[in-house]
């Protein structure tokens, strides 16, 4: 209610008005329920006459009077003031067919939702700034007086420690080759030999991967000034998706808690890949699709398929 009271209606010739109008309905119906009984029995036709026409005259003037009252607390009610001005679209009300482009109407309770969640959301703004958050600056000054901040550990992990663990991982599958490097301070780049059938550069950081590009068993890995090229893709389509999966891969297998068991499970996955072109899909059993293999491992069961098939 307090909301009809803020955009400028009168409300008591409002209800005034609506009266008005059921009493011109009725007067209405008085006029014509006269012309469909017509003129009376009487015992002369000039009787009969006289007294429908009375009648008639003293409808139209009941009719005549409600319609001046209706105007006059039309007059009274005032306009409700808009707080989205509709411009131009108001011209859609103007639309003969209302059933086949309701616009307009779907146009004002699109207008009523935004006003009503405005309303709601001053609401809650308004209750949320009243509540004293339990986490206030003061008791977490306090908190952190009676107990000693914790650095997380996984991320300054000793380089002997992540040696360690690359070299357990290196001995699970012996087709499976790990070189280490440290080309720059402590984080270190694994370049990982599959057989003969790819090679794979893991950039980490301490036992985080970061980004893995894989390329062909034959493929370059060295750039010009004789260092690892950890950005270029492979220059065969095939292992360019396969860098995509493995980018997928990275990040399924996330478990910053345990950053050994990422590596061990991601290194498990890139190895699914020693029959990459003896493998058939396992939903359409080709070999071949596009020209390519198929290229994607599932993360559990590590089964081979086309991209395509997969979905």
């Amino acid at each position: 209610m307090a909301d009809v009271m803020n955009v400028g209606v009168n409300l008591e010739a409002f209800s005034q008005a609506i009266n008005a109008i059921q009493a011109l309905r009725s007067s209405v119906t008085r006029v014509f329920d006269s012309l469909k009984d017509g003129m009376k029995n009487k015992e002369t036709l000039e009787g009969r006459e006289k007294v429908f026409i009375t009648e008639f005259q003293d409808n139209l003037q009941a009719v005549n009077r409600d319609l001046n009252e209706l105007e006059r607390l039309s007059n009274l009610v005032g306009r409700p003031s808009e707080s989205h001005p509709l411009h131009n679209s108001g011209l859609l009300s103007l639309d003969p067919v209302q059933d086949k482009t309701p616009l307009y109407s779907q146009l004002l309770q699109a207008y009523k939702w935004s006003n009503k969640l405005q309303y709601h959301a001053g609401l809650a703004s308004s209750l949320l700034n009243q509540q004293s958050l339990k986490r206030s600056a003061n008791q977490m000054g306090a908190s952190a007086k009676r107990r000693p901040k914790v650095q997380p550990s996984t991320l300054v992990l000793p380089p002997q420690y992540v040696d360690d663990v690359i070299s357990r991982i290196g001995r699970m599958f012996p087709d499976m080759t790990i070189e280490l490097f440290r080309p720059n301070g402590t984080s270190a780049v694994l370049l990982v030999t599959l057989g003969k059938v790819l090679k794979a550069i893991v950039v980490m950081r301490s036992l985080f991967i970061d980004r893995t590009i894989v390329r062909a068993f034959n493929e370059n890995l060295y750039s010009e000034d004789g260092k690892l090229d950890i950005w270029s893709k492979s220059i065969h389509q095939v292992f360019q998706k396969v860098t995509d999966h493995a980018t997928t891969a990275l990040l399924h297998y996330q478990l910053p808690q345990m950053p050994d068991v990422v590596v061990r499970s991601f290194m498990t996955w890139l190895r699914s890949f020693i029959k990459l072109f003896q493998t058939p899909c396992q939903r359409c059993g080709r070999y071949l699709q596009d020209g390519l293999p198929p290229t994607w491992r599932d993360f559990r069961t590590l089964e081979a398929f086309h991209d395509s098939c997969r979905q």
